[in-house]
């Protein structure tokens, strides 16, 4: 299912960008200003509203593509494959803000503005996706999967349910930069929609988690105090924190981006660039930083893996195989 979510998703999103784009260029006959660094505000070509600013540009995008490697890294050589989905979601949030540097420099580019938009507020999809996978991994290494409620169906309900509103906000986001008015309407309801869906699973998704680990804090003691006498950055507690955290910061970005598109393109939110790295940006950064530092691969280990090497060697001894001298 993890597998299932950047393939299928990756494929929508280009359909989806290339389809809108050609679209929406060959329906565009909107009259753009010959200086469109003069008046951006009021420049009817200028779907920001504003210029990009292009030193917190390269800040949010060196920011985010730095964390990106350092996870690519962090999977190469110690484990947690399955967070490859929130790797793939930091390269396309990294992209995002690249389009932002032609933005800037080519203001009332649609094509461009179309391309940065799709992959900024749909990215987020692919971290909840990585989060989800992880209590699952997390309860089977604490032995705790009987404190997760609905747990054999846990990753596949929530994974469905975030795949299922990336496209309904994917569709939405898409027709949001259509020029009839009706269709632009139509899409901000439907983008709205599908972000409050996503508010509402990861908020069920969390309570599902709280419950988890007030469970555990009360009746698994044992498994509670597990790492007390490890250093706090090797105990599993921590990384449990973090988790926590990843999903606080991206219900409050859910927050934001819920009372921008009920403004409408024409609110405060939408046309000020404070607020979009402010309620948009800085939560984000937070929800993917917070797993450089702890990474999942270092306390949840492949039990698999040590399992078949277990298996292995019992089946030698069993064998009459002579074990190894050291």
């Amino acid at each position: 299912m993890a597998g299932f979510v950047p393939t299928n998703i990756l494929v929508l999103l280009t359909f989806i960008l290339g389809h809108v784009t050609s679209a929406r260029a060959a329906s565009n006959s909107t009259q753009c200003p010959s200086d469109p660094y003069q008046d951006p505000s009021n420049d009817p070509c200028n779907a920001l509203g504003y210029i990009a600013n292009n030193t917190l540009t390269a800040v949010a995008f060196g920011f985010v593509l730095l964390i990106a490697l350092i996870q690519t890294y962090q999977i190469i050589y110690n484990g947690a494959k399955w967070m490859l989905v929130m790797v793939i979601g930091e390269y396309m949030y990294a992209l995002g803000f690249g389009f932002r540097f032609a933005l800037h420099a080519n203001p009332d580019s649609l094509g461009i503005y179309i391309a940065e938009y799709l992959f900024i507020v749909l990215s987020p999809c692919f971290f909840i996706a990585a989060n989800y996978v992880f209590l699952g991994r997390l309860a089977r290494d604490l032995d705790c999967t009987h404190h997760v409620l609905f747990l054999r169906r846990l990753t596949l309900i929530f994974v469905l349910s975030d795949v299922s509103t990336f496209v309904i906000q994917a569709v939405g986001a898409s027709m949001t930069t259509s020029s009839d008015y009706n269709s632009a309407l139509t899409g901000r309801h439907i983008f709205l929609a599908g972000l409050v869906l996503q508010f509402v699973s990861l908020f069920s998704f969390c309570v599902v988690y709280g419950r988890f680990l007030f469970k555990v804090h009360a009746q698994e003691q044992a498994v509670w105090t597990r790492d007390s006498e490890k250093r706090w950055s090797s105990d599993w507690r921590s990384v449990a924190a973090a988790l926590a955290i990843s999903c606080i910061c991206i219900l409050i970005r859910s927050c934001y981006r819920v009372v921008e598109i009920a403004q409408g393109a024409g609110g405060s939110l939408a046309a000020s660039e404070t607020a979009f790295y402010v309620g948009d940006t800085l939560p984000l950064c937070v929800a993917i930083f917070v797993f450089v530092p702890f990474w999942p691969g270092r306390f949840v280990p492949n039990k698999r893996a040590s399992f078949d090497s277990n298996k292995l060697q019992g089946g030698l001894e069993l064998s009459g195989s002579p074990s190894p001298v050291v």
